[in-house]
């Protein structure tokens, strides 16, 4: 099918959210507090891990780099929309909307494969607690995580690079980011292909961690049953954390890829709309409140940031 090149879009609307100038502001300040708990909740637990030599072991490390990754997820999105609350023109151009597409695809996928490692961490410490010098030594978790990560770029970034997809006018997504299920109803081309590919990446690397998860926490689940009833809670604390995020997750993205909006048209405004403010949970909140769960839950991490604010206060008393 040949296409004029008049109709091929250069750039692409994004109608984001209210063009009420004090709705839009409000959303600004709001996003703004969101954005910059997220940077400092990561950075800060990111340090903490680092400072405290105690929390140099597997589990924590793999915490960091989810840290690490939901620190720059964040920002693959967020700037861009506090610039559109207060514009007019909520404008990206092709490429820079096939970045933040790619981008936010590969840390995506990339934390779905680190949550599936920290439940492979908590399933060797609890099941197989004299291994787990072996199995879980910095070798292996440093090679894990590499794995992970080139894994995540080869599944996620390179079918895309493969697959090009011209945008045509109409050029209006009803959405604050180029999320790749909006834009790719755009297409020109037949996106038959493009979404069995979406499918199949978003099995590989959804629900298949999920699964992995769900055995790793039915052995766990049945090893600490045999525990005596004192130490069977403080065992599974170790896991409460971790559970969380996975609902979290796992939860808003398996809505956005597998739910019902994922499969209609753009005309649709009841699904899309919806399927938009689940957008939001999973790509601004849940990277917001990773930090703050696992600092909650944890004694060593609460115990490392009061040290540090101690510090801190004690510099500033000094000088």
């Amino acid at each position: 099918m040949e296409i004029n090149n008049s109709t091929l879009a250069t750039e692409i609307v994004l109608l984001g959210f209210s063009k009420n100038l004090n709705i839009n502001i409000a959303l600004f300040l709001l996003f703004s507090v969101v954005y910059l708990i997220t940077l400092i909740g990561n950075g800060l637990l990111i340090c903490i891990i680092l400072k405290n030599h105690h929390l140099h072991i597997p589990m924590y490390f793999f915490l960091s780099n989810l840290s690490f990754i939901d620190f720059f997820y964040s920002s693959t999105a967020l700037p861009k929309l506090l610039v559109d609350l207060l514009s007019r023109d909520r404008i990206i151009s092709i490429t820079g909307c096939g970045i933040q597409v790619y981008i936010s695809i590969f840390l995506g996928d990339t934390e779905c494969f680190v949550l599936a490692l920290m439940a492979y961490d908590r399933y060797v410490a609890i099941c197989h607690p004299l291994y787990y010098p072996i199995l879980m030594r910095w070798s292996v978790c440093f090679w894990l995580a590499s794995f992970v990560w080139i894994l995540s770029f080869f599944i996620s970034v390179v079918p895309s690079l493969l697959m090009p997809m011209r945008v045509c006018n109409p050029n209006q997504v009803n959405h604050f980011m180029c999320e790749v299920i909006a834009i790719i109803k755009l297409s020109c081309d037949n996106i038959y292909m493009n979404q069995l590919v979406i499918f199949s990446i978003s099995f590989f690397t959804l629900l298949l961690p999920f699964m992995l998860i769900i055995c790793s926490y039915v052995c766990i689940i049945s090893s600490v049953l045999k525990i005596h009833s004192v130490e069977r809670s403080k065992t599974f604390s170790t896991c409460t954390s971790h559970i969380t995020v996975v609902i979290l997750f796992y939860g808003t993205a398996m809505v956005m890829y597998f739910g019902p909006s994922s499969q209609y048209s753009t005309d649709q405004e009841k699904f899309i709309s919806v399927w938009k403010y689940i957008s939001v949970f999973y790509n601004i909140v849940c990277p917001m409140l990773n930090p703050i769960i696992y600092s909650l839950n944890n004694k060593e991490v609460k115990e490392t940031l009061k040290k540090l604010c101690i510090s801190s206060k004690t510099a500033c008393i000094s000088k």
